[in-house]
């Protein structure tokens, strides 16, 4: 996936509807953020867990990682561009886990700007967040509103 890595301060106006954002750093798996996260939530699934019925199981062969790890690690990647003047989080919405994500297995952040609308407390942003792993896979999308700073006025 190709895009320009985005530079600026986060403010609102420095989103332009259109946008595809490749931000900068990428997040490889290890077996601790799948077993730690996963047992923290309670998430008992063998696929998670049970490298042995794993093995045995046509379709991933490997245990696969959570997928709530997985795009939140996506969101935490987009976070040093989307997130910084954050005021408030308003909503994420339409997530979609597309492919397995296996320990190793590196993720990629991608944020497209969908919409923008002024608001009394500053602007919201409506992104869609991408995350794609080593192989260039799409393994999550999701949209996320979120409730920006405006640039203090000059001077």
């Amino acid at each position: 996936m190709n895009a320009p890595i985005f530079n600026h301060q986060g403010y609102f106006e420095d989103f332009t509807v259109g946008d595809v954002l490749k931000h900068a750093r990428g997040k490889t798996v290890s077996e601790l953020d799948n077993v730690l996260i996963t047992n923290m939530v309670l998430n008992t699934a063998e696929p998670h867990f049970n490298e042995h019925a794993a093995q045995k199981d046509p379709m991933f062969k490997h245990r696969i990682v959570y997928g709530g790890v997985n795009f939140s690690m996506v969101i935490g990647l987009a976070a040093q561009d989307t997130a910084q003047r954050a005021i408030r989080e308003l909503s994420m919405d339409k997530i979609r886990l597309f492919a397995p994500v296996y320990h190793g297995d590196t993720l990629y952040a991608y944020s497209d700007v969908l919409a923008k609308e002024d608001h009394a407390e500053g602007g919201i942003v409506t992104f869609l967040h991408r995350g794609f792993n080593q192989n260039d896979v799409l393994i999550y999308s999701g949209e996320r509103r979120v409730l920006l700073q405006k640039r203090p006025p000059a001077g």
